[in-house]
C-alpha cells in the first residue's frame, strides 16, 4: 500500500468537511481555495469519495458535498481505501508477503484513527473554521426619475424640398 499525494488531499478534505460542516453542503470551490488544490484534481478524489459512500453530493445553488456518515464512523483507511489503487504484486512471493503484512499492519493503524478524532485534535491545536461564504446579494437597480422630454430644436431643414430651398438661398 502506498500513500500518495491524492490520499493526503482526499484525508485533508475530509477534515475540512467535518471542520466545516453545518447541515449544508460544502462546495469544492472553497475547499480548494482553502488548501490551494487544484479544483478539477479535487473533483477527481471526490468521485472516488462518494463511489466508496464517504461523502454525498448535492447538485445546484448551495450545492457540494457533506460527509456520508458521521465523522467518528470514518477511520483514515476508509478513506485511503478508496483513493488508492492496489498496486501490482512484485513476482517475488516473500517481498508480495512483506507488503502484504505491512499493509495489514498499516491499515490496522489507520482504522484506529477516526475523522472525529482527526477534527478534535485539529481543534485543540488552535485550527479556526472558515465561515462559510454568503452568497452574493443580488444587485438592485438605482432608481431614479424619468427624464423629462424637453423637445429638441433642430435648426436643420426637416425635408428634401426644405434642403433645397435652404440652398438656394446660400447659393444667391
Amino acid at each position: 500500500m502506498r500513500l500518495s499525494t491524492r490520499s493526503r488531499f482526499a484525508i485533508t478534505a475530509m477534515m475540512d468537511l467535518a471542520l466545516c460542516e453545518q447541515g449544508r453542503p460544502l462546495p469544492l470551490q472553497d475547499i480548494a481555495q482553502r488548501h490551494h488544490i487544484s479544483l478539477s484534481y479535487l473533483e477527481q478524489v471526490f468521485a472516488r469519495l462518494r463511489q466508496a459512500g464517504l461523502v454525498v453530493s448535492t447538485r445546484g445553488p448551495g450545492g457540494g458535498y457533506s460527509l456520508g456518515d458521521k465523522a467518528a464512523d470514518i477511520s483514515v483507511a476508509d478513506i485511503v481505501l478508496a483513493i488508492e489503487e492496489d498496486p501490482a504484486t512484485d513476482s517475488s512471493e516473500a517481498i508480495a508477503n512483506l507488503w502484504d503484512d505491512l499493509r495489514g499492519h498499516m491499515l490496522a493503524r489507520m482504522k484506529d484513527i477516526t475523522l472525529h478524532s482527526l477534527v478534535v485534535d485539529r481543534l485543540q491545536t488552535g485550527a479556526v473554521v472558515q465561515p462559510k461564504r454568503k452568497a452574493a446579494a443580488p444587485k438592485r437597480a438605482a432608481v431614479s426619475r424619468k427624464p423629462r422630454f424637453t423637445g429638441l430644436r433642430i435648426a436643420a431643414p426637416n425635408s428634401v424640398f426644405a434642403l433645397a430651398s435652404a440652398q438656394s438661398i446660400l447659393l444667391r
